[in-house]
């Protein structure tokens, strides 16, 4: 055994990957079950609404974890390819055929970053009420007026790529053919 294995130094680096490899686990573990998930952001999320209730502060910090969350959210609903970024590059393409290929939709930020992230953006935003530097004395009224406008303009803009691209970044699960429309359509034309 060398003198490395034993230093300080060493042991904390082997405590830090082990506490790592622990945190990494239960993220894995967690992953499958999107509701609890949410629930769970939901309740941090609640206790960072009732602490800055109570202290009656740091809207600073409030208004900076919703641009952040709304910067979030804005990842979520976009596509990982833009087509209108594809459009710029290629120009614009007629369809070859009366059905395109199916292409499924796939996020910009994946459902299970985009939960880490803002639980984790809650997390740190709770930690700063505690320290009295980031408490800055603003009218709250102005910053939420701002962030709802903000937020408004932001929505409206996606809604009107989402419209225009025909793209629909939620599912909601496997279509099912029940075949009865097959078989009306096969008597009718008898």
């Amino acid at each position: 055994m060398s003198t490395e294995d034993t230093s300080p130094a060493a042991a904390i680096t082997r405590w830090k990957f082990e506490l790592s490899r622990r945190y990494q686990h239960i993220l894995d573990k967690s992953t499958p079950h999107v509701g609890q998930r949410w629930l769970g952001c939901f309740v941090v999320a609640m206790v960072y609404v009732l602490r800055v209730y109570m202290v009656e502060g740091f809207y600073v910090v409030s208004y900076g974890l919703g641009i952040y969350i709304l910067n979030l959210l804005i990842g979520f609903l976009s596509p990982q390819v833009d087509p209108e970024i594809l459009d710029a590059e290629h120009g614009p393409s007629l369809p070859t055929s009366g059905s395109e290929e199916f292409r499924p939709f796939v996020r910009r930020l994946p459902e299970f970053k985009f939960w880490y992230s803002i639980t984790k953006a809650f997390c740190i935003a709770f930690v700063m009420t505690f320290f009295s530097a980031f408490d800055v004395p603003v009218f709250w009224p102005i910053l939420l007026f701002y962030w709802v406008v903000l937020f408004t303009l932001t929505m409206r803009r996606q809604i009107a790529h989402m419209i225009k691209y025909k793209y629909v970044p939620f599912s909601f699960g496997k279509q099912r053919y029940d075949g009865k429309r097959a078989e009306s359509t096969s008597l009718s034309e008898d």
